[in-house]
């Protein structure tokens, strides 16, 4: 089955918005210019100072719908944030050599449902956490955190401490386990000792909010959370025009407390009982120019100390947040500030008869609570890539009335019939989190266009490095902008990468990027980033397919996992290519595997890839599709300094659910001394990591 995902979903948009108001949209809107002044963040002089910014930018940027605008499902695709190589780590007596979770930044641990430190396996699937003894192979401990089976999981883990991490759902603790489960509940984090033999609950943080994202630096987590004014629009009426709507949700903001906008989030600690707490005003902070629509707010979380104590002090900007980046001293958000929802650009999809069933994919990619990182619920994108007249990206509902242009208290603007697309711009936000306790602002700057993903960003000497995709109603093209660390201020960039295509994939090593675009065809550029005030293109490598995530493997050398397309740019099925680039100015591929009619969910999710640099061994999720059915299982992959070579499929026991049995997505893999774990839904198994002999299996059910 064909399907236009994102095309269909802004068609559908468009439709609906364009029937609420009272003038029809019969042209393609028109972008608006890009201002490109520096972009400064500044302290409000009180609560009341606070009070009279939100209220008028809030009104400004309100709708007849409210703040959301009309009652769309709106599809994100999963966050495709790529990771970096996971290490050989000894990083406690007696533990076997092993592989980490791939993050992006080196000492910079990513949420992940799994990790591991040689010696046990913390794991959290279908709400409960099980701690696994990595010798003798069996669960050592477990702990309920969420009654529903669905509830999904992530776990950041330093020494005998962890914290997890549930983007929406309930942990029945103290209080919280009194409270019906709110299937449309905000972000909850519970501290859980590993110390003993059976995990405890320390405490929990309940923000009001949507989770963004989380770093782990030493025992410091950074949660990254955004919030929306918690203010009641009265229920529109069918005989009232959409001005006098307008003027009537204005008028609602206006008379808003400061408390709808104050971030609250909610702490029970081990002896409760739960206490909720407000950001106060005076840690708020705010750029120039601002929507009012949502306020980022960064906890910060030391795992070695009480919760309750820890987690007392975060701070806010009102601003908002889909992107997080981090490395061991700067935590950057980046955002479109003008565009209601990240929109994130969906990749090409095979062209296949057969869609698998959720049920049948343990595998597919859980549908976003952000941006990171969305999801078709297959891992399936379009299998066209959409022509040039196709909206790009896809316009979310609320922009074909939402007026660009300040609005007067006394003089509402009604929707206008040629609405106007906001500029496809980045906002970064930079804080210094080198120092325990709260992070620090130092600087915001904004680029042009839209980044695919974290990925997309690297700081390296002082400086941040940023590629991102430009596109209107016709055309597309991709920049790298280098920018100076400490303020945010432009110092060089290069342009004109993949004319009328887009990014699928970013790499920064050192002094050397790496971009991929494409359309039809899958130019790899080569950068030169040594002169900040002026990077270079240097080469470029043009094949069929395209690679999505782009992997370092020694000197000279890069994995690129993607898919192959024919030279229309149909995608065909996964690819693992092995490039060349020891010679920046002549990139070329020395290897390519492909197997047809599948995907990879490391290709949007590169936690779900393994890199073995002791032994070459590569390991990635894989799904084929044939005749109704879905195989899945791990491929093992053998790179050599020349070649890439298939040594063999490891795959799990089916799931029987009533009458029918499917074979359950493999999730994760890791090396631990000799031995390949990998995990699905199912359970988790071992195989020797030389000969894929199986050695043991672990169920978790």
């Amino acid at each position: 089955m064909k399907t236009l995902i994102r095309t269909a979903l802004t068609a559908a948009a468009l439709a609906t918005a364009t029937a609420a108001c009272s003038s029809s949209v019969t042209a393609p809107p028109a972008a608006a210019p890009l201002d490109l002044s520096d972009v400064k963040l500044v302290s409000y002089n009180g609560c009341d100072d606070m009070l009279s910014g939100l209220r008028e930018n809030t009104a400004k940027s309100v709708t007849e719908w409210g703040l959301g605008g009309p009652q769309i499902m709106y599809m994100e695709r999963a966050d495709m944030a790529s990771k970096a190589v996971p290490e050989a780590t000894r990083d406690n007596a007696g533990a076997a050599e092993h592989s980490t979770t791939n993050v992006h930044e080196q000492g910079v641990d990513e949420p992940d449902l799994v990790k591991t430190d040689g010696k046990r396996v913390i794991t959290v699937s279908n709400g409960k956490l099980r701690v696994i003894d990595a010798a003798t192979r069996k669960v050592t401990g477990t702990l309920e955190l969420a009654k529903e089976k669905w509830v999904a999981g992530d776990l950041l883990v330093s020494g005998d401490r962890a914290l997890v991490l549930f983007n929406g759902g309930g942990i029945p603790f103290g209080a919280v386990a009194k409270r019906a489960f709110a299937p449309q509940g905000g972000p909850q984090y519970a501290l859980v000792d590993l110390s003993s033999e059976q995990p405890k609950l320390l405490g929990t943080i309940e923000p009001n909010g949507m989770h963004v994202d989380a770093r782990l630096v030493g025992s410091t987590v950074r949660l990254v959370v955004r919030s929306q004014p918690d203010i009641v629009f009265p229920q529109a009426r069918e005989d009232v025009s959409s001005a006098e709507r307008l003027k009537v949700n204005q008028d609602v903001v206006r008379r808003a407390p400061i408390t709808a906008w104050l971030p609250k989030f909610t702490i029970t600690g081990a002896a409760g009982p739960s206490r909720e707490e407000t950001v106060p005003c005076e840690r708020v902070s705010h750029p120039e120019n601002y929507t009012g629509t949502s306020l980022l707010t960064v906890h910060s979380i030391d795992l070695t100390q009480d919760l309750a104590a820890s987690a007392a002090n975060p701070i806010s900007v009102a601003a908002d947040g889909d992107t997080v980046y981090g490395t061991g001293t700067s935590l950057y958000v980046t955002s479109n500030p003008r565009w209601w929802f990240p929109v994130p650009v969906d990749p090409p999809v095979m062209d296949t008869p057969v869609e698998p069933a959720p049920s049948a994919t343990a595998s597919a990619p859980p549908a976003s609570t952000s941006t990171s990182g969305t999801s078709s619920g297959s891992g399936l994108a379009p299998a066209e890539e959409p022509t040039s007249s196709d909206p790009s990206p896809a316009v979310p509902p609320t922009q074909t009335v939402t007026p660009t242009d300040p609005v007067a208290p006394t003089e509402p603007v009604a929707p206008s019939s040629s609405p106007v697309i906001p500029p496809e711009e980045t906002e970064v936000h930079r804080f210094d989190i080198s120092r325990p306790g709260a992070p620090k602002y130092v600087a915001s700057g904004k680029v042009p266009g839209r980044l695919l993903n974290q990925y997309s960003m690297s700081e390296h000497e002082g400086n941040l490095r940023i590629a991102t995709t430009l596109a209107d109603q016709k055309t597309s093209s991709s920049a790298v902008y280098v920018l100076r660390a400490d303020t945010l201020a432009k110092l060089g960039e290069v342009g004109g990468l993949g004319k009328d295509e887009r990014i699928y994939s970013v790499r920064f090593i050192g002094p050397v990027g790496y971009v991929v675009t494409f359309r039809q065809v899958d130019p790899l550029y080569t950068l030169d980033l040594r002169d900040p005030a002026a990077p270079r293109v240097t080469g470029e490598l043009k094949i069929t397919g395209y690679s999505a995530y782009l992997h370092p493997a020694g000197d000279g050398r890069l994995i690129g996992l993607g898919q192959e397309a024919s030279e229309k740019g149909r995608t065909l099925g996964t690819q693992v290519s092995l490039f060349d680039v020891s010679d920046p100015a002549a990139p070329r591929r020395l290897s390519q595997l492909f197997q047809k009619d599948s995907g990879s969910e490391a290709e949007w999710d590169p936690h779900a890839f393994l890199y073995w640099p002791k032994t070459g061994a590569a390991v990635i999720p894989v799904s084929s599709y044939r005749e109704n059915q879905t195989d899945s299982g791990a491929m093992v992959l053998k790179i050599s300094d020349t070649e890439v070579t298939k040594v063999g499929t490891i795959t799990h026991p089916k799931i029987k659910e009533g009458d029918h049995s499917f074979q359950p997505g493999i999730q994760r893999s890791m090396v631990i001394g000799d031995s390949l774990w990998t995990l699905s839904q199912a359970g988790i198994k071992v195989n020797d990591l030389n000969t894929l002999d199986e050695q043991s299996w672990i169920p978790l059910s």
